[in-house]
């Protein structure tokens, strides 16, 4: 029988592991815009056209995305590491000096200069023990040239190309 894994190792392994960074919105039961960071995020379906992103069920915007019907998700450009930290951060205005665009088919708003935007509708929900999985089914996506901004190590950063060497 195994010793119990230590959730400091557990975390630390997973530091190990390069991701995208996305902030994901939506709009409350009042209309007022929320979101939240999430590198826990990836494609899921090709046909149909499905995303997930996992939510923290202690997140201050959680009882929003249970009932919201739609969602955005926008993956963050080099030089937006101050709104993924703002949108980590509980208890305050994470829109406070976000630039933000509406999406064209569901006016969620969409972190402006990101390097893509994606809005979809909720295809449905999952429990992923401390996390609910969001699944989305993409209704619009767009990208542009720029460079994706990287979570590796509990810190920021940008990818540079192996040279095979």
């Amino acid at each position: 029988m195994s010793a119990a894994l230590d959730p400091a190792d557990f975390r630390d392994a997973m530091a190990r592991f390069v991701s995208g960074v996305t902030v994901v919105t939506t709009r409350d039961s009042n209309g007022n815009a929320v979101g939240f960071t999430a590198s826990a995020f990836s494609s899921l379906s090709l046909n149909p056209p499905l995303l997930l992103v996992c939510l923290q069920k202690d997140a201050d915007c959680h009882a929003a995305f249970m009932e919201a019907e739609q969602f955005g998700v926008s993956i963050l450009a080099q030089g937006q590491s101050a709104i993924a930290v703002r949108f980590a951060t509980k208890a305050i205005d994470k829109w406070d000096g976000t630039r933000s665009v509406p999406g064209r088919a569901t006016g969620i708003p969409l972190i402006d200069g990101a390097a893509a935007r994606l809005e979809c509708r909720t295809h449905s929900r999952a429990d992923g023990g401390d996390h609910t999985i969001l699944i989305g089914e993409v209704l619009t996506a767009d990208a542009n040239g720029n460079e994706p901004l990287l979570h590796f190590n509990r810190s920021f950063g940008r990818f540079v190309e192996d040279d095979g060497a």
